[in-house]
């Protein structure tokens, strides 16, 4: 586990391109990963501690609010980016987080260097942004089966019908 306290773990790309080449001067496994994480769920945890179960160190790549709109559309994300940052940073598995405004983490990944390039199950390792670059730095791409029936969007769906009989 990391020695990094609450502080660090929220940083700048600049400061995560500093530490990552400080990890691996170290001999320490860098792996990378992003997404949203709008209202944080069992299947993201889950997903999570199996990204760091391929190293050392986890850097999350966390979309901004304007990253999440451009993705997901005007409504999203529910949770503001201070907020979503926040929440993960304090997951244990999670070593350091990066907030990136890009719809993709194409600058993260090249500046980060990571050893491991971690995505969900459902991104074909062709379509993976960064797995060639990755991969011709003599590193490697992982993806993870993500939790059957979990996401977000199903959860604001449950939400409506619920609360207020949305469709």
């Amino acid at each position: 586990m990391s020695t990094v306290n609450m502080v660090n773990k929220i940083v700048t790309l600049d400061e995560m391109c500093r530490l990552s080449h400080q990890y691996t001067a170290l001999g320490r496994t860098v792996v990378f990963t992003n997404g949203c994480f709008d209202i944080l769920h069992a299947g993201h945890v889950a997903y999570l501690e199996k990204a760091k179960s391929f190293g050392d160190v986890l850097v999350l790549g966390l979309n901004s609010d304007a990253s999440v709109r451009q993705i997901k559309g005007d409504l999203r994300p529910v949770i503001c980016q201070a907020q979503r940052a926040r929440v993960v940073a304090a997951l244990s598995c999670v070593d350091h987080v990066v907030l990136f405004d890009a719809p993709d983490p194409n600058d993260l990944i090249r500046g980060i260097l990571p050893h491991v390039l971690v995505k969900g199950a459902d991104w074909p390792e062709d379509k993976i942004i960064g797995a060639e670059f990755v991969k011709g730095c003599g590193g490697r791409v992982a993806r993870v089966a993500f939790e059957e029936d979990i996401s977000t969007s199903k959860i604001i769906e449950r939400i409506g019908k619920r609360f207020y009989g949305g469709a």
